[in-house]
């Protein structure tokens, strides 16, 4: 008889920035559900181990999946031991990271908004990188400087010369290279003079540094409201939630199904294997 294996090592997909308030882990939850619920095998790892929130999404859901009796496709959360803040939390996540890659076909992990050894860990070990940027050029400082009087491009920050510096090591580690997706979140939607000159100087810098850019989400407070429950938008609508189709969810959940395939994650790979019953 025939049966089918899957061959696999997880493709790892790390969300960071060293800016918190981006929506970097609105992004990373919204991402991990959309390939569970395409029945892809994705296991979830929160490196932020202070504040858990990406952690906290996953653990509402399973509370409200339980409630609900309803079917939410979920990544498999990986919980670091209590002590991974501390020294050695590097090694404990590069333990973890060895174990879970031959069981997924994709790794979700949220980092910290902040430069901490466990976030350095995590951006060292991405295949693809996602970096959300709120549309304002505070944000755009964490990518490079810019000149006050012309706009143009001084020079990369601290935290694209970090990114840089984990390419090189993929490179002598003879790996694939990164690929560094940075996302626009809470674009306007109306033209201003900021908006086009900040458009102008991410494609700028895109070119320069080597990052594809791709748009995010837009301002949606219904985001936030969806957190209690452990909920996405692509699990709407939901029995007992006061929460309708609009227009603005119903765009919300296309803005998440545009990020998913902007990603160009690896396609499933299945191998046909023959076996004598």
């Amino acid at each position: 008889m025939s049966r089918s294996t899957w061959l696999t090592m997880a493709h790892v997909v790390v969300f960071g920035n060293e800016k918190g308030g981006s929506g970097k882990t609105t992004a990373a939850i919204h991402v991990a559900v959309a390939l569970a619920r395409e029945g892809r095998s994705v296991g979830a790892i929160d490196l932020d181990v202070r504040q858990r929130s990406f952690s906290r999404h996953l653990e509402n859901r399973a509370d409200w999946r339980a409630k609900t009796g309803r079917d939410l496709p979920s990544p498999e959360l990986l919980n670091l031991p209590n002590n991974s803040g501390l020294e050695d939390g590097v090694q404990v996540f590069s333990q973890m990271l060895a174990e879970a890659a031959p069981r997924f076909e994709i790794l979700v992990i949220d980092t910290p908004g902040a430069d901490t050894p466990l976030s350095r860990a995590g951006h060292a070990a991405a295949d693809t990188l996602v970096t959300p940027l709120n549309d304002s050029f505070v944000d755009f400082d964490l990518l490079a400087h810019l000149d006050p009087a012309t706009f143009e491009i001084k020079g990369p920050s601290v935290y694209s010369d970090f990114v840089w510096d984990c390419r090189k090591r993929r490179l002598m580690a003879r790996k694939l290279a990164l690929d560094w997706v940075v996302m626009r979140n809470r674009v306007a939607s109306t033209e201003a003079r900021n908006k086009k000159r900040l458009g102008d100087a991410i494609a700028t810098l895109a070119q320069r540094i080597g990052f594809r850019l791709t748009k995010g989400f837009g301002e949606r407070v219904i985001f936030r409201e969806l957190f209690p429950m452990g909920l996405t938008m692509l699990d709407l609508p939901q029995p007992g939630l006061s929460v309708s189709l609009s227009m603005s969810t119903l765009a919300a959940r296309q803005e998440v199904r545009e990020l998913v395939h902007a990603l160009k994650l690896p396609e499933p790979v299945r191998e046909a294997v023959s076996a004598v019953a």
